[in-house]
């Protein structure tokens, strides 16, 4: 009989661990690439406890228990996971070795699956858990794994290639990219484990991750430019293979940990961020001389070539046509009380998958009506699902994989009738003010997302108002919708990509907010891609954006008089390029909805 209450699965793991002489085990939300998305098999968080958000982790004693989120999911958190089961800590506040050391017994062993940590935290974990004299133990294989009757299998299906004319440069010319900078270094090879990084290389894509195209694989790339590449058997079609060449030797993904362990002598480059700790355990047991550095890949993976701008620009325009059907139906039947969220955003999948080429969403639709959209990171279910209230304000986020490029998007809209308040529309001008700083940004060679934050929260500064989110973060081409290095937020607090340089070619999205608590919540997003600005007379190379997205915004939540000229000159410049763009793809009452909200301000 499955076990259907997660006390029953608390209890069960305890067993287990008891039986292999542990004291505890910690279980994150994470895969063997450590990736923001897991598939189904790595949900083991979510099966344990119940908790459905995208980052998090829990301890598990004999006798107690906790799990810790960050302020993202304070609220979801209490409404999914039972508090007598698993105290309820806050990070960065509590640590998981924090925890540990206040709560094991001295000579305590508790367990970590290195598949799915980093040696990072794997040394900071343990350091914190020697303290009160416990020990961190690296489990052979995971205990979760052994008590979870009916846990799903790891995607069969099949890699797929990337044709070059979307991918804009060959798998091959970035394999000798690679090898020229592991030369330039003095290493003999790179692990690659992030999967995007691996799909990037190659020029392959898969299904093996909701919402991002990828196939469960590795890369270890070598200095002469050949690569091995270890995936599961039935993914490796007859075109596959074909594509990959002599250059790249196919092997089963079991066969993964081996191979570590056969780099005798050999300098090898692991990524400290995407490569879990087992990989660094195999190689140095092996005799391997192993040294952390980002993966080679991620930075010409980010800057986009001019194949993968325009393939950015067709999907946004595509998607942006399907947006605007959908803002249409939203204006004319919500206002009757009777769209709840999940209708609305199955309604936006709706008109998206009329386009014909849509692969996947690109993250789950945050559909917000009246005080959920007071959460930034909203996820809709069943449980939460609620009616767009008339009279309120809705948010929505979300996103388009298509073959050409990976959209992202949030509008929030007034739903009728009646008129919003004078403060909804003070704080959702003061949010526009800052998206168009972002958008009008000139900025010189050298700059960081960092550098550029303030820009778009100076309007709510002024009021005494803020958002506790980054303004922009990287952007894939039909890959991750979360693609580093590069992001747009606060330098403190050790945010990571707020000291990348930008460099023309990088998507990023423009998304400042507002958010009040149980109320209302406000957020604008474009896409926007950094380009070489031309000023006479500059001293040095300037840079700034694109606009990528073009979809109207809302005008019946704007306080014209908040806005300059030369703001409103930019809405009006906007919403002309908005019009050239969508037109062509609407007709009948579509069409009319766009010119009606193309109009000059």
């Amino acid at each position: 009989m499955l076990m259907q209450t997660h006390e029953a699965r608390l209890d069960a793991l305890r067993q287990e661990l008891k039986r292999r002489g542990l004291d505890g085990f910690i279980v994150p939300i994470s895969d063997e690439h450590m990736s923001e998305y897991v598939g189904a098999y790595a949900q083991r968080l979510q099966w344990l406890t119940g908790f459905g958000g995208s980052a998090g982790s829990a301890v598990v004693m004999q006798d107690k228990a906790a799990i810790f989120v960050d302020g993202r999911y304070t609220v979801q958190v209490r409404d999914q996971v039972d508090e007598k089961l698993f105290e309820h800590r806050s990070v960065p506040k509590d640590t998981i070795g924090g925890w540990i050391g206040e709560q094991a017994q001295q000579g305590a062993r508790i367990g970590y699956d290195p598949w799915l940590h980093s040696r990072q935290w794997a040394q900071a974990t343990a350091k914190a858990a020697a303290k009160a004299g416990a020990e961190l133990v690296a489990v052979d294989s995971n205990p979760i794994d052994a008590v979870w009757q009916d846990q799903p299998e790891p995607s069969p299906a099949p890699a797929i290639v990337q044709d070059n004319a979307l991918a804009g440069r060959s798998s091959p010319e970035k394999r000798a990219e690679i090898a020229d900078w592991l030369k330039r270094e003095g290493y003999d090879a790179a692990v690659i484990s992030a999967l995007d990084s691996v799909a990037w290389l190659l020029n392959i894509r898969g299904a093996d991750v909701s919402h991002t195209p990828v196939a469960l694989s590795y890369v270890i790339a070598h200095a002469d430019g050949t690569a091995e590449l270890f995936i599961a058997s039935e993914k490796v079609t007859p075109e596959l293979a074909q594509h990959l060449g002599n250059a790249v030797s196919v092997r089963e993904r079991g066969s993964f940990a081996s191979a570590l362990g056969a780099m005798k002598g050999k300098s090898v480059a692991v990524d400290p961020n995407y490569g879990v700790d087992a990989i660094t355990q195999l190689l140095e047991a092996g005799g391997a001389r192993v040294s952390f550095e980002r993966d080679p890949t991620i930075l010409p993976r980010a800057i986009k070539n001019p194949v993968e701008q325009q393939g950015q620009r067709d999907a946004q325009a595509r998607d942006g046509a399907a947006v605007a059907r959908f803002l249409r139906w939203i204006e004319e039947t919500a206002p009757s009380g009777e769209v709840d969220e999940l209708a609305a955003a199955a309604k936006l999948r709706e008109f998206r998958e009329e386009l014909g080429n849509l692969r996947d969403l690109s993250f789950d639709t945050i559909s917000a009506a009246g005080p959920h959209a007071a959460l930034p990171h909203y996820k809709v279910d069943e449980d939460s699902n609620i009616p767009i209230p008339p009279s309120s304000i809705y948010l929505v986020d979300s996103g388009g994989q298509y073959p050409a490029g990976t959209t992202d998007i949030t509008r929030t809209v007034w739903v009728g009738p009646g008129e919003p308040t004078a403060e909804m529309k003070d704080r959702y001008t003061r949010v526009l003010k800052g998206h168009i700083q972002i958008a009008r940004a000139v900025f010189p060679q050298g700059t960081s997302g960092g550098q550029l934050d303030g820009f778009a929260r100076q309007y709510l500064w002024e009021a005494g108002v803020d958002y506790a989110h980054g303004t922009g973060h990287g952007v894939g081409s039909f890959l991750s919708v979360h693609e580093g290095p590069q992001r747009i937020a606060k330098p403190s607090g050790g945010q990571a990509g707020t000291e990348q340089e930008l460099f023309a070619g990088m998507i990023l999205s423009n998304e400042p907010g507002y958010y009040k608590q149980g109320h209302f919540g406000i957020r604008i997003e474009n896409l926007v891609l950094v380009e070489k600005r031309a000023i006479e007379g500059a001293e040095g190379d300037y840079l700034g954006f694109e606009t990528l997205t073009f979809v109207p915004i809302d005008r019946t939540l704007v306080e014209k008089d908040l806005l300059t000229e030369s703001e409103i000159a930019w809405w009006n410049d906007y919403h002309a390029q908005v019009r050239a763009i969508l037109a062509p793809q609407l007709e009948g009452e579509d069409l009319a909805w766009l010119e009606r909200h193309c109009a000059p301000l």
